[in-house]
């Protein structure tokens, strides 16, 4: 109960969206897509089915993709030059080198942009906790800001997780188009 209520805290405070004109705070944690579905590097993951085993990431990709069908959204494509530049913000964060949040976020958009192209708009969820991919996807859900992220008008995803020393887990996604 207390760690639940630190954690929407927590990610209230974190919340950022760029786009080309908007930045906002919710009280939840979120991601975001790049480029075009064209570039080698966007892997299409429309499974209907649970990634059952696979990884944390795919799982998340999955309820996300899930909750956008339903309200008749395409699926996200998950990239992996995001999901790298997710995974490193993850390190960073759980490393202490990056302080929980979106700093240095203009710079993740930048660095994508140079391997994949520009970026039209980009949003970001960050999330930490022992949690599963359901519950970190819900909480982005009950939060307007991250809710956008998660219904925007993206193509691509990345997703990328790390640990801290304690096992906790830092959790970003990244969404452009």
């Amino acid at each position: 109960m207390v760690f639940s209520r630190l954690f929407r805290i927590l990610a209230c405070i974190s919340l950022i969206i760029i786009s080309l004109s908007d930045t906002s705070c919710a009280k939840k944690t979120t991601p975001s897509p790049s480029a075009t579905t064209s570039h080698p590097e966007a892997r299409n993951n429309d499974s209907p089915l649970p990634p059952g085993g696979n990884s944390m990431e795919n799982s998340i990709l999955y309820y996300v993709n899930l909750h956008r069908r339903s309200i008749g959204l395409g699926a996200l494509q998950m990239n992996g030059v995001e999901s790298s530049v997710a995974a490193q913000h993850s390190r960073n964060m759980a490393s202490g080198r990056t302080q929980f949040g979106h700093d240095g976020a203009k710079s993740r958009e930048n660095a994508i942009s140079r391997q994949i192209g520009p970026v039209q708009s980009m949003g970001e969820n960050v999330a930490y906790g022992e949690r599963s991919a359901k519950e970190v996807v819900n909480d982005w859900l009950g939060s307007p800001g991250h809710r956008r992220n998660i219904e925007g008008n993206f193509k691509l995803t990345g997703i990328g997780l790390a640990r801290d020393r304690t096992g906790q887990i830092y959790f970003t996604q990244i969404f452009t188009r």
